[in-house]
């Protein structure tokens, strides 16, 4: 559906309209259904916004419905609990909710109070059903008319928790739906026009390590949703993992596969996709300069996936600019200046993504390398601890724990060691590993196409649908390679479904079972390589989660990887390196890997040419940059800059430009951006300047003569400030 105007930028704030935190993108999502909707929903439209809603559609201050004063009845029956009796919270009196059809209808009479102001787009965030939930009066009422049977306890065996969460998965895609569908249905009828449904939701990768159950991919197929937000930020990025054996924290690659995975959900469907980033995170806890380190490592990983132009530049921006974060032990302190101006240009950066491609896709780097990922993932996340022992351990919100009392095995399962032990060894030696979303292969013609090598386990997940066989089993057959790793041991094989089901024409223990079948190798082939038409298969009969422990198990998924290619003929195009890097326009983004290969060293890299570092606040041009393991660079490649003799051309702000006029020998725009900052923009110029000015008073103007440009320093000006230069 077309828009009415570019949304390539937004932001999210329950706040009414601050000067200090309008951020001048095309849209806002005021957030929440409070009783001054209409009120913030103004004051935001009279700043030139572009007006979304964003509500949660599983929590949020929702008490009147809770405590009867909505329809005369107590709704705490519909809120999570867990096996304990206990609610999961967001907050207080604020439980994450069943989805039940009576709390969608609640939902809709605020929707359509949003719609009747005028918004022009919906965004239901975070289905969220936790895997340790399922144990509430209503949830055991919606087993009963799903199943058709009385409700049995997750935690009771492997079945009863792949259904619970397969159910979970249902009740959002439901809810979501009915809400979608019913409020497009109430804008067309009432007022003759159309409202668009997004679904802001973390990956699924994310979501699974933290057990949380989410209808995800198949939401793809909804009529009624329009896309998605991909929440992606340091909090869900920093979650540690484990690979060759050490178990920390890795932000930039955990968020580089997690914002691939959401770029490969809406592939070829059709749906829009924004990334979101945020500037800090949910926990208070930590410095700025931490913050900040994290930030880019985001900013980054997201760029590196170039088939997503659209972004939500910050959730919360009056968290951002107006809260005080630690700056030692008993000290706290506001945004420092040089970060903020240099966050609003990576926001604009971000505006004008959409006007480039990536340069030379592909050409320097190992491509056409997917791991499959399904949403049955989240359907075997239950609780890590048995009956009876839960106490030894602390759970928090993201579903890790702290516990160092967890055997191996249960440890593996919350770090989700069986998708990082594929996953890691190929994204850390600067292989650009793509998440496959399984459950798109049947639903999408030609989903396959251009992947080359395709890893897949259902150690962690399996097939719903045996007609993902035949379409790997053509692929196979027409020329590519597939490399499945695992075991057999995983306790779901045994979950009552379309591959064991009682009564079905043929049975089969372990649905790899059925793939081997299909590709034509018999139920169990033996490990090693399989000639199948055109292509071939490489079976590792090894769990997944093994590979995460030592460097051997790294090396294992590197050398398959490398032997797939050969088998292809194109051993020479498996390249490892310590930089991910693609050039989008004018805009050159790098990140230096770190523990690529065990007990070997990791060296700087250097980047020679003219730039600008867009990381740094005075946006400086710079000959040289030396990057150690673990840094990340967003540069500005002067190289390939394209002026006209005479004409000024802005290159870089940290504010929105608007109305650009050269006469005679001068030159002006309009500058749009929050209050209270320092605004820099660089200009190309002919020559230096005698005088520049913004807002009638003379501001600071540095002439870099060997690059050609001026650096201009001035106060930010929501509503916009002249600014001018002469010569």
């Amino acid at each position: 559906m077309k828009k009415a105007r570019s949304e390539w930028t937004g932001f999210q704030e329950s706040r009414p309209y601050g000067p200090k935190y309008d951020l001048r993108t095309d849209f806002v999502m005021v957030y929440g259904i409070s009783k001054d909707l209409e009120g913030r929903i103004e004051g935001w439209k009279k700043a030139g916004y572009t007006i979304h809603l964003m509500t949660g559609v599983s929590w949020g201050e929702y008490q009147d419905y809770l405590y009867g004063k909505f329809d005369g009845r107590d709704h705490w029956d519909e809120a999570q609990k867990d096996r304990a009796g206990n609610h999961l919270l967001h907050g207080k009196d604020v439980p994450y909710m069943v989805p039940t059809i009576s709390f969608a209808e609640y939902l809709a009479t605020f929707i359509k109070k949003a719609i009747d102001a005028g918004v022009e787009a919906i965004h239901m965030e975070e289905p969220e059903f936790w895997a340790a939930a399922g144990y509430s009066d209503a949830f055991k009422r919606e087993w009963l008319n799903f199943y058709g049977e009385e409700w049995i306890a997750p935690h009771s065996s492997p079945d009863a928790q792949y259904r619970a969460s397969k159910l979970k998965a249902q009740m959002y895609y439901r809810a979501l739906d009915r809400l979608c569908s019913q409020m497009k249905e109430y804008a067309l009828v009432t007022y003759g026009r159309t409202v668009r449904f997004y679904v802001p939701t973390h990956s699924l990768i994310n979501y699974t390590q933290w057990r949380i159950i989410s209808p995800e991919a198949l939401l793809v197929s909804m009529p009624s949703c329009d896309g998605f937000i991909a929440q992606i930020w340091t909090g869900t990025s920093r979650t540690p993992n484990v690979y060759q054996g050490v178990r920390r924290e890795r932000t930039f690659e955990t968020a580089y596969l997690e914002y691939g995975n959401m770029q490969e959900l809406t592939r070829g469907t059709g749906r829009e996709m924004w990334y979101l980033h945020d500037p800090i995170e949910d926990n208070p806890r930590y410095s700025w300069g931490d913050y900040r380190k994290n930030y880019f490592s985001t900013v980054v990983a997201s760029l590196l996936h170039p088939e997503v132009k659209q972004y939500e530049v910050c959730p919360w921006p009056w968290r951002v600019f107006s809260l005080e974060y630690p700056r030692g032990a008993a000290d706290r302190e506001t945004i420092p200046g040089d970060y903020a101006t240099t966050l609003l240009t990576i926001m604009e950066v971000l505006r004008d993504m959409h006007n480039h491609e990536e340069e030379k896709a592909g050409e320097h780097y190992t491509s056409g390398i997917g791991l499959c990922f399904a949403n049955s993932a989240m359907y075997q996340r239950g609780d890590v601890i048995p009956e009876g022992e839960k106490d030894t351990a602390e759970y928090k919100y993201d579903g890790t724990t702290t516990s160092d009392l967890l055997s191996p095995p249960q440890r593996e399962l919350l770090d989700f060691s069986a998708f990082y032990g594929i996953a890691l060894p190929l994204v850390k030696t600067g292989i650009p590993l793509r998440t496959v979303q399984l459950d798109n292969i049947l639903t999408f013609p030609g989903y396959l196409d251009g992947y080359r090598v395709l890893l897949l386990t259902y150690e962690f997940m399996k097939p719903e649908h045996p007609g993902i066989h035949q379409s790997i089993s053509q692929w196979v057959r027409e020329g590519g390679v597939l490399i499945y790793i695992g075991d057999g041991s995983d306790p779901f094989h045994t979950v009552n479904e379309w591959w064991n089901r009682s009564g079905a024409r043929r049975t089969y223990e372990r649905p790899e079972e059925h793939l081997f079948e299909s590709l034509g190798l018999g139920r169990n082939p033996v490990e090693g390589e399989h000639a199948v038409g055109d292509g071939s298969v490489l079976f590792l009969r090894k769990h997944p989660a093994e590979l995460s422990r030592s460097a051997d198990g790294a090396k294992v998924v590197q050398e398959h990887v490398r032997r797939a290619l050969a088998i292809r003929g194109e051993e020479s195009d498996y390249k490892e390196q310590q930089v991910l890097q693609i050039k989008r326009g004018p805009y050159l983004i790098t990140h230096v890997l770190d523990e690529a290969r065990a007990n070997a060293k990791s060296e700087n890299v250097v980047l020679q040419g003219s730039f600008i570092n867009l990381f740094e606040a005075e946006l400086p041009v710079i000959k040289t940059v030396e990057l150690a393991p673990g840094d990340d660079s967003l540069l500005y490649d002067l190289s390939d800059l394209k002026t006209t003799a005479g004409t000024p051309q802005i290159l870089i702000s940290s504010s929105k430009i608007r109305d650009e006029q050269l006469e005679g020998a001068r030159f002006s725009f309009v500058s749009e951006s929050p209050s209270d900052m320092t605004i820099s923009t660089r200009i190309a110029v002919a020559s230096e300047p005698v005088r520049a000015g913004a807002g009638g008073a003379a501001i600071e103007c540095k002439y870099d003569a060997e690059s050609g440009t001026v650096l201009l320093r001035y106060p930010g000006v929501p509503e916009g400030i002249a600014v001018s230069l002469e010569w």
